[in-house]
């Protein structure tokens, strides 16, 4: 009795190693077809050129202005010309903010000219501009702990560097400043606002990017503008001469009445659980001053080409549905993401995984992954067949782009394909992202990872929670 005790033991043990096994989550024939994907993307550049359709088709594609409306014409003549099935666009609306005329100037004592760019959602200083003495802080946490009487009537001006790093950790601290300071500066008296952009070129390129949305009506903030980095650095070494520095801003953004925008999306309707998505996501809008290759046309390509590469090769599609969200209203506050979430909240359980491609189109360098512990075998045997394209295994604490920020805190389990950023923030938000940054080698090999993911996530009947 204790032998066969014994040997029961052992067989429910070896079940249970097999169930946990990474083997159980992709098997051999799905190791081959992801390699043939692999293989595919490599003589397949219709990633690249989905990016060069949008950037010259379309161009810059401001949140709820009328490029961005022919952008979603664009996408969805996109999707249905690349077979996907139910493509739709799930429509929302989004407030307006255009830019207008943008100066900026040191008047004394060393007068000329300075290289600005106003900030998304950022208040007019009207045609006459805002001229006043300036005053530097190194950091927002020093504004906020600033008095009123060092700030009063003047123009605030936040001088901290963005750290340069290969993932972007960077930009999480730097960002801080361009979403509070127009409103601790408007508590404080100021009259205007300036900070070094968030980004790491040293080119005479500002960066813009959205401040935070106002809250009360009584806090639309100071008129707010970014300097190019040397341009920074400029009005630093002017400050250092001892003397007041004297600046006139003039900016004069509209903020218009909320207009339509909205999420485009299609599918590729799983054979035997079409309820269950995968979903591989993007986001469409971009700012306006560039035509916005890298942020976001990269990934539009990435993502559309991975799906046809799919496609092709899987003409039954696999056992789940992929599906494509091509998000509205990024820049301006993840809009668009907030709405796919409510709109989608009651099938959200159905959602396997998701990721987003928002970084550029670097080399993908490793694979994060955000799941049940105990599923961490399984998202290793997906990893394994990633590696050849040079892709490592990562950790366990993916965040995702920023449209899968709802999806990830309402549960849904999350991964990121992490691209390689080293320069990624010298071109972000600026009139210098433009298509000559796309990389053709490194964007082929985004969408040769994005195609195996998809598809074997798609495929295995692997759960992630």
């Amino acid at each position: 009795m204790k032998l066969l005790l014994a040997l029961f033991a052992v067989g429910l043990g070896s079940m249970y190693a097999e169930a946990q096994s990474p083997v159980s989550a992709v098997t051999p024939a799905m190791t081959a077809t992801a390699n043939q994907l692999l293989a595919s993307a490599r003589q397949d550049n219709q990633g690249y050129e989905l990016v060069r359709s949008l950037t010259t088709e379309v161009g810059p594609r401001l949140a709820g202005t009328e490029a961005e409306a022919r952008a979603r014409q664009w996408a969805v003549e996109k999707l249905q010309v690349l077979g996907l099935q139910n493509v739709r666009v799930e429509p929302f609306q989004v407030p307006v903010w255009l830019r207008g005329v943008e100066l900026g100037e040191i008047v004394s004592p060393f007068p000329q000219s300075l290289t600005i760019t106003a900030l998304g959602g950022s208040s007019s200083t009207g045609k006459q501009g805002a001229e006043a003495e300036v005053v530097v802080f190194d950091s927002l946490s020093a504004l906020q702990h600033a008095s009123r009487i060092q700030v009063e009537g003047k123009i605030v001006f936040i001088d901290e560097v963005m750290v340069r790093s290969r993932d972007g950790a960077g930009y999480g601290l730097a960002v801080q400043k361009r979403l509070a300071t127009a409103y601790v500066s408007e508590q404080l008296g100021a009259v205007a606002a300036l900070i070094r952009s968030v980004g790491t070129s040293s080119h005479r390129f500002a960066h813009t990017g959205q401040m935070r949305q106002a809250g009360a009506d009584a806090e639309v903030g100071v008129p707010m503008a970014a300097l190019a980095a040397p341009d920074a650095d400029q009005l630093k070494r002017a400050l250092g001469y001892g003397k007041p520095v004297t600046v006139k801003l003039v900016i004069t953004p509209q903020r218009l009445p909320p207009a339509s925008s909205g999420n485009v999306i299609g599918e590729i309707v799983g054979r035997e659980a079409p309820q269950e998505i995968v979903l591989v996501g993007a986001h469409l809008d971009s700012w306006d001053l560039g035509t916005g290759a890298v942020d976001d046309g990269a990934g539009i390509g990435i993502v559309l080409g991975a799906a046809k590469l799919i496609m092709q090769q899987l003409p039954q599609g696999p056992r789940r549905t992929i599906r494509v969200v091509l998000f509205g209203a990024e820049e301006v506050g993840t809009v668009g993401a907030k709405a796919y979430a409510r709109e989608h909240a009651a099938e959200l359980p159905d959602h396997i995984v998701a990721t987003e491609s928002d970084f550029g189109s670097g080399d993908i360098w490793r694979f994060d992954s955000r799941v049940e512990e105990e599923k961490l075998l399984q998202m290793a045997a997906i990893a394994k067949v990633l590696e050849p394209l040079g892709i490592a295994r990562g950790n366990n604490t993916a965040r995702g782009g920023p449209d899968l920020k709802y999806l990830r805190e309402m549960g849904v389990p999350i991964v990121s394909l992490l691209q390689d950023g080293q320069d990624y923030f010298d071109f972000h938000h600026t009139a210098d992202d433009t298509f000559d940054k796309i990389a053709p080698r490194a964007l082929d090999q985004n969408v040769a990872a994005y195609a195996a993911f998809m598809y074997l996530v798609a495929e295995t009947t692997a759960e992630f929670r």
